[in-house]
């Protein structure tokens, strides 16, 4: 296949290509084509905006992974319109130049996030999850509403639309373990305010394979939760981290210390949701790594 990824340069993105690379011709949407050619290697094609694009008569799958990181600043006013048009602007793009196409590409696959449920205590939720008015008042949701719908105006009998809410991605090299290893390592990781919030979370490897099980089945459409069958509470998260390090992880991060550090962006951390694969599962995905134990023993091995 022909297929166009956006934010191919990024921590998911990067190891999309590597596992794609072998058997499709990719064209990557990075923000630097230069620097992502030395990343990802010379032999793909590389784009700098989509501008150039009249339509996507030329590509049979879409992947898109672009938008600035959640968590990567404080959240000003300015830095959430970052986080917003980041995703809903070049969604909106995709989405306007498959309608366009005579012969548009038979799949497209657009992320989202969990954070589309809001916080939801410590009740169990599946994609048919019906969100309260609260929930839907949350900043969290409104990015991903928004970034899902742009992605909906490209379903057609002739495209199929996947949008993935992914969870807490695992890996060490990159992502939200990246951050949290050098305190941990120490012997200073340990609960986040009550500990008892959710963490859904998917090791990189089932990610990455879950989005070529969507793009190689062409019964795969809607939304699917993008994490384990397993999520577990902040607390369990910790210790399963510190035992697989064979360190310590019982030293507390009071909420009040991280509303004070982070402001809202604190709710990432304090608030959360035990979130379930369910339509993953029922088309037939088996995870590699079900339980967060067997995700940290390969994780740091």
């Amino acid at each position: 296949m022909n297929i166009l990824i956006t934010g191919a340069s990024g921590f998911v993105g990067s190891q999309l290509v590597k596992q794609l690379s072998p058997h499709h011709q990719l064209t990557l949407l990075t923000r630097s084509p230069e620097n992502s050619a030395v990343k990802l290697g010379a032999a793909h094609h590389y784009l700098a905006s989509l501008d150039s694009l009249a339509n996507l008569d030329s590509f049979d799958a879409v992947i898109n992974l672009a938008g600035e990181p959640i968590a990567g600043k404080r959240w000003s006013s300015d830095q959430k319109e970052a986080i917003c048009q980041s995703r809903w602007q070049i969604t909106h793009k995709i989405s306007a130049l498959i309608n366009a196409s005579d012969n548009p590409p038979h799949t497209f696959i657009s992320a989202s996030a969990v954070g589309f449920y809001g916080r939801q205590g410590e009740q169990y939720i599946d994609e048919e999850f019906k969100l309260t008015k609260e929930s839907q008042g949350e900043f969290t949701h409104k990015v991903c509403a928004q970034w899902e719908q742009e992605a909906q105006y490209a379903v057609s009998d002739a495209t199929r639309v996947c949008i993935v809410r992914i969870g807490l991605v695992l890996g060490a090299h990159g992502g939200a373990l990246a951050k949290m290893l050098p305190a941990f390592k120490l012997g200073l990781g340990g609960p986040i305010a009550s500990g008892q919030q959710g963490m859904s979370w998917i090791h990189q490897t089932d990610l990455i394979r879950l989005i070529e099980f969507m793009l190689n089945n062409e019964y795969c459409s809607g939304i699917y939760n993008g994490c384990a069958p397993t999520p577990v509470s902040n607390k369990a998260f910790t210790h399963a981290m510190g035992r697989a390090l064979k360190r310590p992880a019982c030293i507390p991060a009071p909420a009040f210390g991280l509303k004070l550090a982070l402001g809202e962006m604190s709710t990432l951390l304090i608030d959360g949701q035990y979130t379930v694969p369910q339509k993953a599962l029922a088309d037939g995905f088996e995870f590699s790594y079900a339980n967060i134990e067997d995700a940290f023993t390969e994780i740091f091995k």
